[in-house]
This record gives structure tokens, sequence and C-alpha cells, in this order.
């Protein structure tokens, strides 16, 4: 495919996407400019709920098909531009890539009598998932379940770990350092014996999906006057691990050093049976256009988790390589991102009628 390939059709809809930006928390602009495109790719009903999330459905089925990509990227990342067949550019692949692609492919597919589609492009996923957040309290579970990650155009996600964000904070009016170690070194060893317990916890010999991870998002602290320490944990979590529990042992330990802990955010693992409908009507698909699919568990955390307690038939799916998400050469290749949407749009009828049955 040649660069032109982005300027007609589908992969000026991506790149004209791509180019409007859209950090966590700023989202607007992007979203008017998707609301006013939808009408024009075959959805009949196109709005804005009350948390900025787009919505549009096709169809007026009882049964219901949802296709649920967010629209929000992190900063920074290149400029979007075109080289050779590649799309560079924040968002290319995490997740304006399979945004599109369901935006397209949901406006073309096949509607089955008693079914429709519904596409929703989530608000504020990279942050604390409040557009997904708000669906779960707006809205009925759908039959059916699409969210739109990448996995390459033959991958199909079944899961992904859980996630717990913690604050551990400590703060005086000051003293000496040599009368006590002070909130700044307090922290620090609590936030150290945190992460030690998680890497107890972990076994390097299992699937990612069943391992314990732990990192340090951020670290503040001053000493001057007053000393003031904050540290952001980011802690992942296998299947079958209890964010209440463990919220309860961190506490415990951030408390032998006096220091105050807050769970910011927290959802659990999960994944779903690998002979679930979506999964067998999109490996199904993969086939068709002449691949392997492969069924992937991952070790980040997604919306997927967050609408998980809707225990409905349920993948991610998605173009592009998740490896480059969030980095500083994020590009997404013409190919891929055309044969997922040829994939997805055979998959839906055949969904449908797999439910059905």
């Amino acid at each position: 495919m040649s660069a032109m390939s982005w300027n007609d059709g589908d992969g000026r809809f991506l790149r004209e996407l791509v180019s409007c930006r859209s950090e966590s928390g700023s989202e607007d602009v992007c979203c008017s400019h998707l609301e006013r495109s939808l009408p024009s790719l075959g959805w009949d009903c196109v709005s804005r709920d009350k948390v900025g999330n787009v919505l549009a459905s096709r169809g007026h089925g009882e049964r219901e098909i949802l296709l649920l990509g967010h629209i929000d990227t992190v900063p920074g990342g290149p400029e979007c531009e075109v080289l050779g067949d590649e799309l560079w550019g924040r968002g290319s692949v995490d997740a304006k890539g399979p945004l599109a692609a369901f935006s397209l492919a949901g406006g073309r597919a096949e509607l089955l009598d008693g079914w429709r589609y519904s596409l929703v492009a989530a608000v504020g996923e990279e942050r604390d998932s409040r557009g997904a957040r708000y669906l779960m309290t707006s809205r009925g579970a759908p039959s059916a379940c699409i969210v739109g990650e990448p996995s390459g155009g033959n991958g199909i996600t079944l899961g992904y770990r859980g996630c717990m964000f913690l604050e551990l904070t400590s703060s005086d009016e000051g003293s000496h350092r040599s009368i006590g170690p002070g909130p700044l070194t307090d922290v620090l060893m609590a936030a150290s014996d945190i992460l030690r317990e998680v890497h107890r916890m972990d076994d390097d010999s299992k699937p990612v999906i069943n391992r314990y991870n732990g990192a340090v998002s951020r670290m503040e602290g001053v000493e001057s006057g007053g000393r003031v320490a904050k540290v952001g944990l980011d802690i992942r979590l296998p299947l079958g691990a209890s964010s209440d529990e463990l919220g309860g042992l961190f506490v415990d330990i951030a408390s032998r050093f006096g220091v105050a802990l807050e769970v910011v955010q927290q959802v659990e693992a999960y994944q779903s049976p690998r002979s679930n409908p979506v999964a067998q009507a999109l490996s199904s698909s993969i086939r068709e256009v002449g691949s392997s699919p492969r069924l992937l568990a991952k070790g980040g955390t997604a919306d997927f988790n967050v609408v998980a307690p809707w225990r409905i038939p349920m993948v991610a799916y998605g173009p592009g390589d998740s490896s480059l998400d969030h980095r500083p050469d994020e590009r997404i290749s013409i190919g891929d991102f055309l044969s997922s949407i040829d994939i997805l749009e055979r998959a839906l009828p055949k969904l449908c009628a797999l439910i059905d049955r």
C-alpha cells in the first residue's frame, strides 16, 4: 500500500481522528469531530452522554452488540504523520485505530432481524475510566461486547490483569533529620515494603495474567520548614486476587511507618472463556481472510475490566501493535487497519447468529 491510502476513505477517517488531539480530560474537540462524522458512516443516532462519551446506534432490535472503544490518549507522542504505509501519531494504536475500525465496520455490517449495533467512544480510559464507569450506572448490559484495544488484526484478547492505584502520604511541621527520618523517608520505606511484598507474591513461571507486578507511578517530596511526601504505586493483580484483601494488607504495611494509604482506584482481573461466541465469530472471520487467530491474555488493564461485571460474552480486539502503546514511536500500518475493518464487518452478523442459536 502506498502512503496515499491514508488520504482516501477509511484511511483518511483514522488520520483525521489521530490528528485531533484528545488527552484524558481534554477530549471534547475530538469527541465533537467524531460525533459529526458518524452519521455519514451509517450510524442512525449519535449523541453525547453526561460525562462526554460519544454514543451511536444502528438498528432497532432488542438484542445489542456493543462496540466499546475509547477516544482519549496519554499525553505526548509523535505528531500525526504518514511515513510509507504507516500512520504515526499519538492514539494511532491506543486506541483510535480500534475505535475507527469499530466506527467503520459497525456502520456497514449486515444487521440481522432483532438486533442493533451500538458504539461508544469512551472518555477517560487512560486516567480513571470515568466513561466506562458511567456506562455501568447509566445503561443495562448488552448481549455481547467487543472492547477496542490493539491486538493486531489476527489477535483476540480474552483477559486483562486487574490493578490498584495507591497513594501513600505523610507530612509534619518540620524537624531535624538527626532526630528521626521524617515523612520523605517514611513514605519511601513504606512504598518499598509494599513493592517487596508484591514481588514476593509474584511467580515468574506463570503466564502474565496470573502474575503480580508493582511500580512507582509518581513521587513528590519537599523539605522546607514542614515536610511533605507522596508516592503513587501501580499494582497489577492476577486472576483470582482480591483487591479488598490486598488493600487491607497494604494499609497495615503503611501504618508501620505512620504513613497514610489511599486506594485511589481498583479493578479486578478478568478473563472470558475461550469458547465464548465473540471469540468464535472473530476467529472464523480471521480465518476467512487467510490468517490464523491468536488468543491473548494481557498484563495491562482496560475498560474491559470495568465492564466485566456484566458477565456477558466479551473480548478485546483491534488493529495495532500493543507494544507501541504510549511510546514516542507509536504507529499503525494501513494493512493491519484495513484488515481489521474487514474482519469486524464479517464477524458482527456471525456473532448475532451464534447468540441466536
